[in-house]
């Protein structure tokens, strides 16, 4: 582990690490490269840990977050904002020395008796101009796995660039476990973007949301990257869209989320190329896209198999699928609006679950959470765009932008150009709160 660290020669990156096992104190690191061997034992060791378990289909297992840790929490992600910087008062924000030592001090020792996982991946397809190498460190096998399934590795990129400071980096601790091997502490759940040096810090959360730092958190940083470059980073899904005599669109689409980004880009015979974070670049006089990720972390509920035939097809067969926050039965997953019964016991993000069951204020816990999700790489699905690893990917025909208005618009519109679609679309419609 030592002598893959030392090859990749970076003093940023040996800085960050190095402060952050004195930090964190682990049993342990382990430096993982992009080989096969490295993949397989955070799969399996996620399960030996208890951070997942087996379920009856092969290759499927269920991850469950706290009952407080079910969905990303705003009013603990921060910007760690500098003496003398300003930011828009709507941005959750701490000072940033005063933010830092709060965080690290809940970090500290926050590893001991775990090991420190140190994972590399890239945002956008390898060794092209859309790439942003990131590195995360994490004592949860669960949000290692995450990561093998949603990006892409990044070892070799590293390796390829040398001694270079322009990447994303995240120091993440489950912190203390319960038996259940959940974070213990949600009271102390700290999300802090430390905006000025390409840092986010995550402590006491299990959460996708909150602790894969490729996801939402690092789309904060490369939106500023974005506008500092002359570039965009979007919150869009892509897809292709076949015509005639074979011809194929690309569309981007702009939806808040549960408003059918995933369901859109995967419609009947269409092809996705991404359905979450979009990166576009103005290349040779053309605006070109790349999907940001390689995988779905997908909201679960509602997903059948008469709406989403092709994502039920991929959760119903054998294949690597880590579903998170259902309910569980006899070794089977459940979940909201699959359209069958559902059972009136099993297991679930609360434990032993029984229908009437209340949590500690009383409130009745559904057999399954309604931000339940499902992760899968893209590539498992039938519809993959072939161009979605393409480095200088694929030109974009044209963007939705949508929403959930059922009283107010009618249900599709086309702009005139692009001015008036951007200013009476995409900076005016409203949609309802999901």
């Amino acid at each position: 582990d030592y002598e893959k660290l030392m090859a990749l020669n970076n003093e940023r990156l040996f800085d960050f690490i190095g402060d952050a096992v004195v930090l964190c104190e682990p049993e342990e690191v382990l430096v993982f490269d992009d080989s096969p061997e490295g993949v397989e034992l955070t799969r399996r060791k996620a399960v030996e840990a208890g951070e997942e378990a087996e379920l009856i289909i092969e290759g499927h297992t269920v991850h469950f977050d706290g009952l407080y840790d079910q969905g990303r929490d705003r009013e603990v992600t921060k910007y760690l904002v500098p003496e003398g910087d300003s930011l828009s008062q709507a941005l959750n924000q701490i000072e940033r020395e005063e933010g830092l030592r709060e965080v690290r001090g809940l970090l500290k020792g926050s590893m001991r008796g775990k090991p420190m996982l140190v994972r590399f991946l890239t945002l956008g397809p390898r060794n092209s101009v859309f790439s942003i190498p990131c590195v995360e460190l994490t004592d949860s096998w669960y949000v290692s796995h995450s990561l093998n399934l949603l990006y892409r590795l990044g070892y070799e990129e590293f390796r390829r660039r040398g001694n270079f400071k322009d990447f994303f980096a995240t120091l993440h601790s489950a912190g203390k476990l319960t038996e259940r091997k959940v974070s213990a502490e949600h009271d102390k759940k700290r999300i802090y973007i430390d905006y000025t040096h390409d840092t986010v810090s995550s402590v006491n959360t299990q959460y996708a949301g909150n602790t894969v730092g490729l996801k939402k958190l690092a789309l904060r940083l490369t939106i500023r990257k974005a506008d500092r470059e002359g570039w965009l980073a979007e919150h869009m899904f892509i897809m292709g869209v076949k015509g005639p005599g074979g011809r194929k669109t690309y569309f981007g689409g702009a939806f808040p989320s549960a408003c059918g980004k995933t369901s859109t880009a995967m419609l009947k015979g269409e092809e996705i190329m991404g359905d979450d974070i979009a990166y576009f670049r103005a290349i040779d006089g053309e605006c070109r896209a790349v999907n940001a990720e390689a995988g779905i972390f997908g909201i679960i509920k509602d997903v059948n198999p008469k709406d989403d035939p092709l994502i039920w097809e991929v959760l119903t067969s054998p294949g690597e699928v880590i579903f998170s926050n259902v309910l569980v039965k006899d070794g089977k997953p459940y979940w909201l609006g699959m359209g069958q019964e559902l059972p009136k016991e099993g297991l679930n993000f609360s434990g032993n679950w029984y229908e009437g069951k209340k949590d500690p204020e009383g409130n009745p816990i559904p057999p399954a959470h309604k931000n339940a999700r499902y992760t899968v790489t893209l590539s498992a699905l039938a519809n993959c765009d072939p161009e979605l690893e393409n480095p200088q990917g694929v030109v974009l025909g044209g963007i939705m932008y949508g929403g959930r208005d059922a009283k107010g618009y009618v249900p599709v519109q086309e702009s005139y150009d692009w001015d008036h679609g951007i200013i009476a679309y995409g900076a005016s419609l409203e949609t309802e709160t999901t």
